[in-house]
């Protein structure tokens, strides 16, 4: 712990024995055992408080969860590992290696010309359909104005309209005793004669 040999313990108890003397020194061990005692049942529970604090504010997930993010399998890092491994040590054959890097080009080659004709098959198709939709939509088109020529009746426009008489505004009361006052004056109309009969 505090890397104390046994030299230095025998030095220690000699020096307590002269100090001390040989009457105290066994209640002073007695002592010193108890504290030493003390001093390890509370760093414990202090250990163990720690610990359960840490439990309830769930530092251990946290802990889980850092070390499984940057674990080397979510970091990409393990087939790299993988691909160093086989270059390295006695095992790698650089003519092996040579002639699967040559199958694999060749396979992806391969891959690509029945990809293309794919990507080909796939464009001809795709250039049948879109003209099929457009003679579908141009025979829409003309089928629609063929029936709206034929629907469309003659525009007739529409007649003139007479116009309409104004009506005389309605008189005031002032107005009214001025009219009456005008026909007063006025001299009445004079009647035909009539012949009398004999």
């Amino acid at each position: 712990m505090f890397d104390i040999g046994w030299t230095e313990l025998l030095l220690i108890g000699v020096v307590a024995l002269i100090v001390v003397g040989p009457k105290d020194l066994p209640g002073m061990f007695r002592r010193l055992g108890q504290f030493t005692a003390k001093a390890r049942g509370m760093a414990r529970e202090f250990q163990r408080s720690m610990e359960a604090a840490a439990d309830e504010a769930g530092v251990a997930d946290i802990a889980k969860d850092i070390k499984n993010v940057t674990s080397a399998k979510n970091l990409g890092l393990n087939s790299v590992a993988d691909a160093v491994k086989g270059l390295s040590g006695d095992a790698f054959d650089p003519d092996a290696a040579r002639d699967k890097i040559w199958a694999d080009r060749k396979a992806r080659d391969e891959m690509g010309e029945n990809t293309k004709a794919l990507a080909e098959k796939r464009a001809t198709e795709r250039a049948a359909s879109d003209a099929k939709v457009k003679e579908l939509k141009g025979a829409a088109v003309a089928k629609t104005e063929k029936a709206a020529a034929v629907k469309k009746p003659a525009v007739k426009k529409p007649a003139a309209k007479a116009p309409v008489a104004k009506k005389p505004a309605p008189e005031t009361k002032a107005a009214a005793p001025a009219k009456a006052a005008a026909a007063a004056k006025k001299p009445p109309a004079k009647k035909p004669a009539t012949k009398a009969k004999t």
